[in-house]
């Protein structure tokens, strides 16, 4: 492993809800303007904070953790604060849960969240995660890269890996999962009281954020990947790129539209971390080294197809791996939390050199015996 098989641009989104003095959903207008750094995603109650591209884990975290003081300074000013949770506090009903008031240039965006309210219900949009963004040193990749044209190779290389991570997101998800409590106002208005659901994590499961299809992409070429996308939005069932909710995505240079893959993909972006409300930042610094190491072994890993078959069932192992119980679950024929061992030794192995990434590794093999999930008690959350 050279130098540079380690470098790369590290970036991290984290989604949490703004709530009043009571813990109640705030309703008050999103306070940080334009701020590209400081805004929102779905509803005008959830902040979304945006790190820059940084060169290492530690380097995005400082980056957070900078953007979640000034978030908590402006909030404190309105009496307000942050919920860390990936679910929403008690609510009486979707009159609670405006959509995102964006406006001038940018009403375009609100637009596109209205067409999602019709089509889902606003609900969803409280579901709030952490998406990891990652983009090798363009100076490995020209070290391995085989072919006389680099952006065809750059393109080529990020397929293969998107491929080998879809049919691996459960793992980190397993890992991860961390809110299997919610409030009953989550799926009945006029509900309400804290319960443990058979999920580890609600918004990764069958209940959360998902199209009313399994879509089936091309990996022949970003070209046929960018027409099997475009297909669902001629045929009506995507509004645009940004509603396919799988687990994955790749990202294009410039904002994530569909004509900006004409400029080559810029990085892939991981979207099943639950927050984590143990946590002050609401991330472990070594869940994003593992995904890190992750993302690292799996580009050595030999391609393959990924058949609509397997791309089915990489959607049902990540369904399966935010259930609490896991007892009798299995990938493959394969028990669940057994292939999760098996993968974690295998990457021992491969980063056998390394004692910063043993450690890593040790610290999410022991959480297959004690997960995360099993720490979070209703008593903590909703009080």
């Amino acid at each position: 492993m050279t130098a540079n098989f380690f470098k790369g641009k590290f970036g991290i989104e984290r989604e949490t809800l703004r709530v009043d003095s009571l813990g109640r959903l705030a309703q008050t207008k999103h306070p940080f303007g334009d701020d590209e750094h400081l805004t929102r995603d779905f509803c005008e109650n959830q902040i979304e904070l945006i790190t820059p591209a940084c060169s290492s884990v530690d380097e995005a975290l400082s980056e957070l953790s900078k953007l979640d003081k000034q978030a908590r300074a402006e909030l404190a000013k309105q009496n307000e604060s942050i919920w860390l949770y990936s679910n929403p506090p008690h609510f009486e009903n979707e009159d609670e849960i405006p959509i995102a008031d964006f406006t001038g240039e940018h009403s375009g965006k609100r637009i596109y969240r209205e067409q999602l309210e019709l089509r889902y219900g606003k609900r969803l949009m409280l579901f709030s995660g952490i998406h990891f963004n990652f983009s090798f040193d363009d100076e490995y990749l020209k070290e391995i890269s085989n072919c006389t044209n680099f952006s065809t190779f750059k393109n080529e290389f990020y397929i293969k890996l998107y491929k080998q991570l879809s049919v691996h997101s459960w793992l980190p998800l397993l890992l991860s999962a961390a809110s299997p409590v919610c409030d009953r106002s989550l799926f009945k208005d006029g509900e309400k009281g804290a319960v443990t659901s058979e999920y580890a994590s609600i918004r990764s499961s069958r209940k959360g954020y998902w199209n009313g299809f399994v879509p089936v992409l091309g990996f022949g070429s970003l070209e046929s990947f960018v027409n099997s996308i475009q297909f669902y939005v001629d045929k009506g069932v995507l509004f645009s790129a940004s509603e396919l909710y799988l687990p994955v995505r790749l990202k294009p240079v410039g904002v994530n539209q569909l004509e900006n893959f004409k400029n080559g993909i810029s990085h892939i972006e991981l979207r099943m971390f639950d927050l984590n409300p143990l946590e002050p930042l609401g991330i472990n610094r070594d869940d994003l080294e593992f995904a890190h190491l992750l993302i690292m072994y799996l580009s050595k890993k030999p391609d393959f197809e990924l058949t609509a078959e397997l791309q089915e069932q990489a959607v049902r192992d990540h369904q399966n791996a935010a259930l609490y119980d896991l007892e009798g679950v299995t990938s493959g024929g394969v028990p669940l939390l057994e292939k999760a061992e098996k993968t974690i030794n295998d990457m021992e192995q491969f980063f056998a050199e390394n004692a910063d990434a043993k450690r890593v590794l040790e610290y999410e093999k022991a959480k297959l015996k004690n997960r995360l999930c099993s720490r979070i008690k209703a008593e903590d959350i909703y009080r």
